[in-house]
């Protein structure tokens, strides 16, 4: 018998590979599931078993696509599974505001720590001159346990899904500190609700009172339910490798790699395909883990609803990552003051960012503008009482849009991103309370402006952004003579266009989210930065229209799948719902041929190497 090849073997099978995580989309993880949902089918309704069973086997899964950093899921689950039990058996309000304070301080650390250590240790170099040797703690632990040295310890890798777990935890946490549920009662019923594999390194993020009742609740699983996990799986599947890496591999990441080697049209275009892209990078994941976790009877809650539908940036936030954008809302907007009034976190969160924005840009001219700038609404706001509440909600929102950013990565093109996203949450506040009059001659003066700065300076930003308002103006103006005729006509006229704009706008902030999405930030803000100008450049400059039909020609299978994707996306809901429960009832060697169909197409997409999920980084 051959030993060393029988060992290689089980090397590849149970081993960890940092070259080659678990991924949905690799046969391994299908037969794994299988293997898995086997086991889970003989368990039961036996619920400590089938919950301790599935928990043991989520960290398996954890460690074949993070390796080491399955001891920081374990300690974070024991550590807030403990606490929350001290939080809840207290009588006295400030030991348990202790204990939360304690939970929240040890979890937000961890994620600093792997998150943020290197754009510390550069700021305290940049601050003292003094030398920061950052030190992976949990490979020194590895090393202990094994012991041995198999785990650097020189170099922290950031561990998949850090993001979504932590963040999960802490709602928990807090949750039981304000008695929106009870402390689970058995640590290995908690570490399956932290752990759950499907959702665990992409999310959706789940709320413990959204999920943790569904542990004591016996498995059901009715023919509709079966149809409808099916559909997500495949549904995930042909975004996934029909959309997002398709489009990556044969063209957006090409023009990304070096903007100047393509035309304008062509980094205007690879823009717009990213858009695709990441939506169906992300939601084909967020489809994937709700189709399997129904098929062992668990539910997830939505995370993208259409959200190139919104017809404003308040709406597309609605829709887009909605577990983040409630957990923001319930966990940090609500608690800065939310659209009552400024709280010290308000204030400590401006300075915060303020002392961001210096070390990032190198300079105190951006800190003190950042400062300058809160203290002038702050003033408004005292001055103004009638305003205050608008002025505060508006910056408490956007203090949250930048944390989101933030929470991407500590670099510059993470923060521009979620600013801008802020900024168009802040704008679209204002302007929905404008009468059409003040709509029209605020876009007129804004065009001017950007009119007299392009024949001036000509520069390829003031260009863009020339055109783009030249747009928005002409389309404000049709809504404008629409709503002076009595507004006939004008309710699904102002939809489409709002859709428009806000897809246009969602997407160009992208450019700053794509570019250079290192973690490093030094290398992070170089290549953004580099990056975003060479497409600004393009794309601004003056276009050879000749050329298009020729790129259209050579890039038409990419194209055609950009327009479909878009099309099937904007499809009336009633419709998707209407394939959607007809694909389930199908009879079930109909839908086995279906299914075989389906994954015999998806497959033919399959680039040479299997793309890890964009938000995997997260």
């Amino acid at each position: 018998m051959d030993w060393s090849g029988l060992a290689g073997f089980a090397q590849r099978l149970f081993g960890f590979d940092p070259n080659s995580p678990l991924l949905f989309t690799q046969f391994y993880f299908w037969a794994f599931f299988a293997l898995v949902y086997a086991v889970f089918a003989l368990i039961g309704d036996r619920r400590l078993l089938r919950n301790s069973f599935l928990f043991f086997v989520s960290l398996f899964f954890y460690y074949k696509t993070s390796g080491l950093s399955v001891l920081i899921l374990i300690f974070v689950t024991c550590s807030d599974f403990f606490i929350a039990r001290r939080i809840a058996s207290s009588t006295h309000a400030g030991r348990k505001k202790a204990w939360l304070v304690l939970s929240v301080c040890i979890d937000l650390l961890l994620l600093c720590y792997f998150k943020y250590a290197y754009f510390f240790a550069d700021f305290v170099h940049s601050l003292t001159g003094l030398e920061l040797r950052v030190v992976n703690v949990f490979g020194l632990v590895g090393n202990a346990l094994v012991g041995g040295a198999p785990f650097s310890v020189d170099r922290i890798v950031l561990p998949v899904g850090i993001s979504f777990f932590i963040f999960q935890v802490i709602s928990y946490t807090v949750d039981v500190y304000r008695g929106d549920v009870k402390p689970v009662g058995n640590i290995l019923d908690f570490g399956f609700y932290v752990s759950f594999f499907p959702q665990l390194v992409a999310g959706p993020i789940v709320r413990a009172s959204e999920f943790i009742p569904q542990l004591y609740k016996p498995f059901f699983l009715g023919r509709k339910q079966f149809g409808i996990a099916v559909f997500w799986i495949l549904n995930g599947l042909a975004k996934k490798l029909i959309l997002s890496d398709y489009i990556a591999v044969n063209f957006v990441d090409r023009v990304f790699g070096n903007p100047l080697l393509f035309t304008g049209f062509e980094n205007l275009a690879a823009l717009f395909g990213y858009s695709l892209q990441v939506y169906a990078d992300f939601s084909g994941y967020t489809d994937i883990a709700i189709g399997v976790a129904m098929l062992m009877g668990f539910y997830l809650p939505q995370n993208f609803n259409s959200p190139y539908k919104a017809s404003n940036p308040q709406d597309f936030w609605r829709r887009w990552h909605m577990s983040l954008s409630r957990w923001l809302r319930n966990y940090l907007y609500i608690p800065l003051g939310g659209n009552r009034n400024a709280s010290f976190g308000t204030w400590f969160w401006i300075i915060l960012f303020a002392v961001i924005a210096a070390i990032l840009s190198g300079t105190w001219v951006v800190s003190v503008v950042f400062v300058a700038l809160a203290a002038v609404l702050g003033i408004v706001a005292w001055l103004r009482p009638e305003r205050r509440k608008k002025i505060i909600a508006n910056i408490n929102r956007f203090i949250t849009m930048l944390l989101g950013g933030l929470w991407h990565g500590a670099s510059w093109n993470f923060i521009i991103w979620g600013g801008l996203n802020g900024i168009g949450l802040v704008v679209y506040t204002f302007w929905k309370d404008m009468g059409w009059w003040l709509r029209f001659g605020v876009v007129t003066l804004v065009t001017a402006v950007l009119g007299v700065l392009h024949w001036t300076v000509g520069a390829p930003v003031w260009n863009l952004l020339f055109v783009w308002a030249c747009i928005v103006w002409a389309g404000t103006l049709v809504r404008f003579v629409y709503h002076l005729c009595g507004g006939k006509g004008c309710k699904g006229l102002g939809y489409v266009w709002g859709v428009v704009q806000t897809f246009t706008f969602i997407t160009f902030t992208r450019l700053f989210f794509r570019s250079g999405s290192n973690l490093d930030p030094a290398t992070a803000n170089e290549v953004a930065w580099q990056t975003a100008r060479s497409m600004v450049r393009q794309i601004g400059s003056a276009w050879n229209w000749a050329q298009v039909p020729e790129i259209v020609g050579t890039y038409w299978k990419v194209f055609a799948l950009i327009v479909a994707g878009l099309v099937i996306h904007w499809l009336p809901v009633r419709w998707k719902r209407w394939y959607r429960l007809n694909f389930a009832m199908l009879p079930l060697p109909v839908m086995a041929l279906v299914v075989v169909a389906v994954v015999f197409l998806v497959y033919q997409f399959i680039t040479a190497d299997l793309q890890a999920f964009i938000y995997f980084q997260f």
